[in-house]
């Protein structure tokens, strides 16, 4: 593959110094009018040649307004980084809408790791997966993805690394990591093939530049990302990529997730308190085992208005040792989150190792309120159940408890709590209008939940739909759930 680039491509100087000075105010005037656009610019840099790769970076933040260029290197991971599912630094490094990011690193990082037999196939082959899966991602949600591999052959690589280490006003550049590495291209090149085989896809390719002639990368570089910025700019405002709307039947009558459901089940006080009890102290102790393991878990809550899942959260807490946990309450977005992929605020959030992330409404927002009330357009819930289905196979991956709950309760139940709370003056805080409003859409959001339930459920992040007619039957079952879980993934650690 990559030998097709090498071509002999060249740019004199001439002509470079001809070109450079327009191309440089064009970029700058592209840049200033992303700051105002509905879209955000990821650039990656990569390629074979380590020391074209950062003078291409250093290119780009010289002749862009580096000010509102974010660049990332992603070199190894931190004890931070290790901790959390594998794309963890990639999301939190996305920038926001108006903004651009430069990514350099990681991909050849990948190939050698592999090569070398640091990770096996079926690590690299997830690792190339949610790769895959996190640029579609992007790119559906209106983000410019483009991607540069930086090519030169062997041979030409030594002969510029020994000339510039026998030039004493340049060879400074020159050090022990950049001859270790030309050292391991031969095994690393196929790894590397497969990468851009495997992750280049529409409206994210891979671009292959021979990098020999640095007058021509840079110059090809430049030009490629402002002929796509220049075009991505004049669509109209709100204007991404096409959505290819999914086929989904009509699954009105036929899940039955809900319906199913027990709600007469309950516990007398005595048996409550005896089984909080039980399984507050069971889960205290495997929460400090998961501490000591480094394994963590993430706790998600939905539920119906009024079902009680902050009664329940807080059973969870109390067994809970106070700096092992972090509870996240999940509201609308706020300005600054609507700049960004819906995920990319619960990716922030993802529990260092051995602690818990409890999250009191979630991702799954995307496909239940976002859908119902018309925030979401059809194409973009419809693809959330896979993207969601990656998002939490990668905290499984790393080897995380995953365990969500669906706290059903009946209309009658919810109007009656509803009563409760406008007469309690220390609860009215927690009605409002659109509570009441909410209550007419009931088989939407049974609709919806069921197909989340069908479509999201896995044997590795399981939901548990948890009858919550009962207050003590649900802190009683959902500890319960939650106790054996984290208990299978315990022993699966050992």
């Amino acid at each position: 593959m990559l030998e097709v680039a090498e071509v002999g491509n060249k740019v004199d100087k001439a002509a470079y110094k001809a070109a450079v000075p327009q191309m440089r105010l064009d970029l700058v005037n592209a840049q200033y009018d992303l700051r105002n656009a509905d879209f955000s610019v990821v650039i990656w840099i990569a390629g074979d040649d380590h020391v074209a790769a950062n003078d291409m970076v250093n290119r780009l933040n010289e002749w862009m307004d580096a000010r509102f260029i974010d660049t990332r290197v992603f070199a190894e991971l931190t004890d931070e980084e290790a901790a959390r599912p594998q794309l963890w630094r990639l999301w939190r490094s996305l920038p926001p809408k108006g903004r651009m990011s430069i990514f350099a690193g990681g991909l050849m990082r990948a190939a050698t790791m592999r090569a070398n037999g640091d990770i096996d196939e079926a690590d690299f082959s997830r690792w190339l997966r949610h790769i895959a899966t996190m640029q579609d991602q992007l790119v559906s949600d209106g983000t410019v993805v483009l991607k540069f591999f930086l090519h030169t052959p062997e041979k030409k690589q030594r002969k510029k690394l020994k000339a510039a280490e026998k030039d004493p006003e340049q060879g400074w550049w020159i050090d022990q990591r950049d001859w270790a590495q030309l050292e391991k291209l031969g095994p690393t090149l196929p790894f590397a093939e497969r990468i851009l085989s495997e992750t280049s896809a529409p409206g994210a390719p891979w671009t292959i530049v021979e990098s020999t002639n640095a007058r021509y990368r840079d110059l090809t570089v430049a030009r490629t990302i402002l002929a796509a910025l220049t075009a991505r700019l004049e669509q109209p405002a709100n204007q991404g990529p096409a959505l290819a709307d999914s086929v989904f039947g009509d699954f009105d009558g036929q899940a039955n997730v809900l319906s199913g459901v027990d709600l007469s089940k309950d516990l007398d006080k005595e048996t409550y308190r005896r089984e909080l009890a039980k399984y507050q102290a069971k889960l205290h102790r495997l929460a400090i085992e998961a501490r000591d393991k480094g394994i963590s878990t993430v706790l998600a809550f939905e539920g119906w208005d009024a079902a009680g899942k902050g009664g329940v959260i807080r059973r969870v807490t109390q067994a809970l040792e106070a700096g092992d946990y972090r509870v996240v309450p999940v509201a609308a977005p706020t300005e600054e989150e609507r700049k960004y992929h819906y995920l990319w605020r619960f990716w922030r959030d993802m529990p260092p190792g051995g602690r818990f992330v409890i999250f009191d409404r979630t991702w799954y927002g995307r496909v239940l309120v976002e859908r119902i009330e018309g925030f979401a357009q059809p194409a973009e819930w419809q693809r959330a159940y896979d993207e969601i289905n990656d998002f939490e196979s990668s905290m499984v991956e790393r080897g995380m408890y995953v365990a969500k709950f669906w706290l059903h309760i009946s209309p009658e139940e919810q109007l009656a709590r509803f009563q409760a709370r406008e007469d309690t003056p220390y609860k009215q805080h927690k009605i409002t209008d659109e509570d009441y409003r909410n209550r007419e859409k009931w088989d939407d959001y049974v609709n919806a939940v069921d197909q989340m339930v069908l479509r999201t459920t896995t044997d590795s992040a399981r939901w548990h739909v948890i009858p919550a007619n009962s207050k003590y039957y649900a802190r009683v079952a959902t500890l319960k759930a939650i106790t054996k879980g984290l208990e299978r993934t315990l022993r699966r650690a050992q």
